[in-house]
């Protein structure tokens, strides 16, 4: 943490985060770009694939996915130290991979709240009451 997290924010900066989001995800998300790009070619290749994947089926809120992407970095960066081949890495299935790493980061999903969303309105319209909350908000 850097020492401005111990000041109390100035309210215009409280308003551009609300716009932008927290500078803390931002500085985040420019150390793992830096990291990534000090792979090799080929880790960096996969990681950037990788990546966009996650940008549409990944977390998506700032903090689950600065965990997940230092994590990304974290696995190549000691990938590529050890000099693990990227089929590896990935296995035979590159789908399944990220599918099961992402499992890891399911909190904040979009596609998890719409998953649930769609679920518990088939449930109404089947005439199911299941409990489920339907968050139509």
């Amino acid at each position: 943490m850097d020492a401005e997290s111990n000041q109390p924010k100035s309210r215009a900066r409280q308003y551009l985060e609300v716009v932008t989001g927290p500078w803390e995800d931002k500085r985040r998300w420019r150390q793992y770009k830096a990291r990534v790009k000090a792979l090799p070619e080929n880790y960096r290749t996969a990681v950037e694939a990788l990546e966009r994947y996650l940008m549409h089926f990944g977390p998506g809120d700032g903090t689950d996915a600065a965990s997940m992407f230092e994590d990304l970095a974290d696995l190549f960066e000691q990938s590529a130290a050890d000099g693990t081949p990227i089929r590896e890495i990935f296995g035979e299935d590159p789908v399944e991979f990220v599918e099961a790493f992402m499992q890891n980061y399911s909190m904040g999903s979009y596609i998890r709240r719409e998953r649930e969303r769609f679920t518990s309105a088939i449930d109404r319209a089947a005439g199911e009451d299941t409990g489920r909350e339907d968050r139509t908000v």
